[in-house]
């Protein structure tokens, strides 16, 4: 007779499962049996329960298929939260196992006793408890479709001895919806939608990751407007390549012209994006597009908003806008966009055979250049965040991935794992900060133990770069940001994964390409400018007075590699009168 938990590890291989990312122990030890019995599913050991859940978020992200964590009754389950925030405010679709106590023993302060449904509940779509063999395989299947349907996370506590359990009801084929369909936007706003974009002098484009699969469509829409294009962070690997009309990015890590469009527009259209960042949009004359009615008009008042998918909406809208003939404003900023960055260029290359410690800039400047053209990149919260922002050039098939919504420290690593089990033959690099690392050091030894091939290039400036930037703007001086060096690299080759450390930027690109072609796993420890800091492309005068306040440091406005190359192309592509 099959258990409750064989029944389970049978519907998750039904829905195309293939691991599931734990630490084992106590009440999870029926669900870790039937994994060990059941062929096509694995169980992959993780240090950390955190790093588990974003393992799984990052392969679901990767693959577009459900991802499984799952964590034992008590602190086993809590350690899971901040991934699956993580995972849920990105979107992907998870489901966590949050085994508990024996079911006789819940409300009596138990051992080990928590509440996960209570817990997890604002982290989750669906988070509700099995206490019965009965409700299986229904509630399993409900939690898989809440979460593939919705996008983010689903939670179940299951205790130990109903897993145990004989089954109660057929397990039974289904057949899981994971492809959705598209939203089509009502006619009338369409018409609503073309009528503005025609009234319109100066339209402004900004992009968010809502326009994957619709890189065509702006494109057209961009042409017919002579629109600038600008996108948020979670935008840029969607529309920026193959764009004679990008101005960059805006928010806390942006560079170019991307907010002086913003605020100059006579009409600004907000694709696919839920930009949080309020005070760089200009707060009128604005039109959003999103398939997800939660989100129109969180960030901003609209003067309409449209309901649908953005390529299906801009399908619907292209044949009823008429062509503009005034490129005075796009050339405007084009222009201004190519000054920018060439005002900026020299923080890569001034120096930098000779600048000690390295320039961050440069160590991201050459990892875009030698990275495969279909790498992923994982990337930790803070000045990595920066660095990738405004280095890794996009071009249709790389991934950048991180903690964007969320913003949890660590995740880099962590995603890393889950980004190459559910892309097996992909390059992927773990662009590490080392706060990060050092929070979730253990999961060196998860790559080393399964032998995941990823490459992990450590930005070790010894610093809390992002939380130095934010006291020194505050007015305060840098305290208990800055710490003692260390050696990661040596720990890595006492892990036994390969690895280098690079003090000086002439040893830079050799080491990286020795990384990068190695066949495992490959630790390339590279000791940077703790001074590099990076401003947003707006800043308030009473920012610039804390910032004077604090102790004095240099701070960069970053350099913007090959986005240089592609803004004077660009420009040279204006036609001429």
């Amino acid at each position: 007779m099959a258990t409750v938990a064989d029944q389970f590890i049978e519907v998750l291989r039904q829905a195309g499962v293939r691991r599931v990312y734990g630490v084992v122990g106590d009440s999870l030890n029926p669900i870790v049996d039937a994994i060990r019995r059941t062929d096509g599913i694995d169980w992959v050991h993780v240090r950390n329960e955190e790093a588990g859940a974003f393992a799984a978020a990052a392969e679901a992200q990767t693959t577009g298929r459900l991802a499984v964590c799952a964590g034992s009754c008590g602190p086993g389950n809590t350690h899971l939260v901040q991934g699956l925030y993580d995972a849920h405010r990105s979107g992907a679709p998870v489901l966590a196992l949050a085994s508990q106590i024996p079911s006789a023993q819940i409300g009596s302060g138990y051992f080990q006793e928590t509440h996960p449904e209570r817990l997890f509940a604002e982290c989750s779509h669906f988070c509700e408890a099995i206490s019965t063999p009965e409700q299986m395989p229904r509630i399993l299947r409900t939690a898989i479709q809440q979460a593939l349907g919705l996008g983010g996370v689903a939670v179940l506590t299951l205790p130990g001895d109903v897993a145990g359990k004989d089954t109660a009801e057929p397990t039974g084929e289904h057949d899981f919806l994971v492809r959705k369909g598209i939203v089509r936007p009502p006619a009338d706003q369409v018409e609503q939608l073309a009528g503005a974009l025609n009234r319109a002098r100066k339209v402004m484009l900004f992009c968010g990751g809502g326009v994957k699969d619709a890189h065509s469509e702006v494109m057209q829409l961009a042409h017919k407007l002579l629109s600038p294009i600008g996108h948020a962070l979670r935008g840029k690997e969607r529309i920026q390549y193959d764009n004679p009309f990008d101005v960059g990015m805006s928010g806390l890590l942006g560079y170019g012209a991307c907010y002086e469009a913003t605020q100059e527009a006579d009409l600004v259209v907000l694709l696919g994006t839920d930009f949080p960042y309020d005070q760089f949009l200009p707060g009128k004359n604005t039109i959003q597009v999103d398939d997800d009615p939660a989100k129109l008009g969180r960030r901003t008042p609209l003067d309409l908003a449209v309901h649908g998918d953005v390529g299906e909406t801009l399908r619907l809208v292209l044949g009823k806008v008429e062509q503009k003939h005034d490129r005075s404003y796009l050339d405007d900023m084009l222009h201004r966009h190519t000054r920018a960055l060439e005002n900026v260029v020299s923080a890569y290359t001034r120096d930098i055979e000779k600048h000690i410690p390295i320039h961050p800039e440069y160590v991201a400047y050459v990892l875009d250049d030698i990275a495969a053209d279909d790498a992923i990149f994982t990337v930790d919260t803070g000045m990595c965040n920066v660095w990738v922002a405004r280095y890794i050039t996009p071009n249709g098939r790389r991934r950048v991935m991180g903690s964007f919504v969320h913003g949890s420290m660590a995740n880099a690593l962590p995603h890393a794992i889950g980004a190459q089990y559910g892309a097996p033959g992909r390059q992927v690099v773990s662009v590490s900060g080392d706060g990060g690392l050092a929070m979730l050091l253990g999961e060196l030894l998860t790559v080393k133990l399964h032998r995941v091939p990823v490459k992990i290039i450590l930005f070790n400036n010894a610093s809390l770069g992002m939380v130095r930037l934010e006291m020194m703007v505050d007015g305060f001086p840098a305290y208990e940001t800055d710490h003692e060096a260390v050696d990661y690299a040596a720990i890595a080759a006492c892990m036994g994964i390969d690895s280098a450390r690079v003090e000086r930027p002439s040893d830079v690109r050799a080491a990286m390409e020795t990384a990068l072609a190695a066949p495992g796993p490959y630790l390339l420890d590279v000791v940077t400018d703790p001074n590099a800091l990076s401003l947003p492309p707006r800043i308030t005068a009473q920012q610039v007075k804390g910032f004077a306040l604090s102790a004095g440091k240099t701070v960069l406005t970053g350099g913007v590699g090959k986005m240089l190359d592609l803004a004077r192309s660009n420009l040279r592509n204006i036609p001429r009168p």
